[in-house]
C-alpha cells in the first residue's frame, strides 16, 4: 500500500528553488541549498508577497508555518535575521525563509497568513528585540516583568544586569544589581590525553612509567608492568620493617605483655575486713 504522504526525495531542492525562483520574482535575492535544505534569501518589503506565493502557488504548497526563529550577527550592518520555518504537507517537504532586520526596521508581521506567527514573533522581539509592524500584541512573553535587554543577543552578559531573590524582611520577591561571588572561572577544557603539557591532580597514577607532564598516555601492558616493579619495592622485610606480623612463637609474642606492678594481690581493705568479720560473730 503506498504511503498517503509522498515520500522525500534529495531531487526536490532543485525543483523546489526553481519553482520558487519563478514564483517569487524580486522579492527573492538569493536561493541555495545548505545541509541538504533550501534557504530563500528575501527582502524586508517582499515578505508578505514571498510568504504568500510559497503557500499558495501550487507545485510549492508550504501550508504551515513551524517556527519562527531569530539570529544575530553582529558584525553585519543588519545585524538579525529572521528565519522562517515552513512544510509542505502534500509535498513533504521543508525550506527555511531569512529575511533581515536591525532595531530600528520592523520587519511585516504574518500573523494575517498564520495567525500562530502572534506568539512566534513575541518570542523573538523578547528574545532578540526585532520589531513587527503589525503585530497587535507585540509585548514580551518569556521574560519577566521590566526585564531590561534582549538575552539572545550576542552582546548580553551571561550574567544579565538584575537578579531577584525572596527577601525574609520585606516578605517578597526583590530584585537587586547582580552580585557575584566570584569571578567566572577560566577553564581548560583540553583532556590531558589529548595533547596537554600538564597533568591534573591524580592523572599521574595513570602514567606510572613515565614522568609527570608526559604528553602520550602508555599502554596497558607498561602499566602492569610498573605496577609489578613498584609492588616489589614496596615489598615489607624483616629489616625494614620490624613491627610485620608474624606467627606467635610463645607467650612472648603473643603481645601481653610482661605482669605490671598492678599484678600482685592486693591487701584487703580493713573496713571490709572487719565488716565481715562483725557478721561472723553475731
Amino acid at each position: 500500500m503506498r504511503a498517503p504522504a509522498p515520500a522525500w526525495a534529495a531531487d526536490l531542492n532543485d525543483a523546489t528553488i526553481d519553482s520558487a525562483r519563478a514564483a517569487l520574482g524580486e522579492a527573492l535575492s538569493d536561493a541555495v541549498e545548505v545541509a541538504g535544505e533550501v534557504q530563500l534569501h528575501v527582502t524586508r518589503d517582499g515578505l508578505i508577497a514571498a510568504l504568500t506565493a510559497l503557500r499558495d502557488t501550487p507545485g510549492l504548497e508550504y501550508q504551515q508555518l513551524m517556527e519562527i526563529a531569530g539570529v544575530d550577527y553582529p558584525d553585519r550592518a543588519e545585524r538579525f535575521e529572521v528565519v522562517y520555518c515552513l512544510l509542505s504537507l502534500t509535498r513533504n517537504h521543508r525550506l527555511h525563509v531569512h529575511v533581515p532586520a536591525t532595531e530600528e526596521t520592523p520587519v511585516p508581521s504574518v500573523t494575517g497568513l498564520w495567525p500562530v506567527a502572534g506568539w512566534l514573533e513575541r518570542e523573538v522581539y523578547d528574545m532578540f528585540g526585532v520589531l513587527f509592524s503589525g503585530n497587535a500584541d507585540l509585548r514580551r512573553i518569556l521574560t519577566d516583568y521590566g526585564f531590561r535587554g534582549h538575552p539572545f543577543r550576542k552582546d548580553f552578559p551571561l550574567s544579565g544586569y538584575v537578579e531577584l531573590r525572596y527577601s525574609e524582611e520585606q516578605k517578597r520577591v526583590v530584585y537587586e544589581p547582580v552580585s557575584l561571588a566570584q569571578d567566572f572561572r577560566t577553564f581548560d577544557f583540553m583532556s590531558p590525553w589529548e595533547g596537554a603539557a600538564y597533568v591534573l591532580p591524580g592523572d599521574e597514577k595513570a602514567k606510572l612509567p613515565e614522568a609527570k607532564g608526559a604528553p602520550s598516555p602508555v599502554t596497558a601492558t607498561e602499566v602492569q608492568k610498573a605496577d609489578a616493579v613498584q609492588s616489589a619495592k614496596a615489598a615489607p622485610t624483616a629489616a625494614s620493617e620490624p613491627y610485620a606480623k608474624k606467627d606467635a612463637q610463645g607467650t612472648a609474642d603473643t603481645g601481653a605483655g610482661k605482669p605490671g606492678s598492678d599484678a600482685a594481690p592486693r591487701p584487703a581493705d580493713p573496713d571490709v575486713t572487719a565488716s565481715k568479720s562483725g557478721g561472723q560473730n553475731q
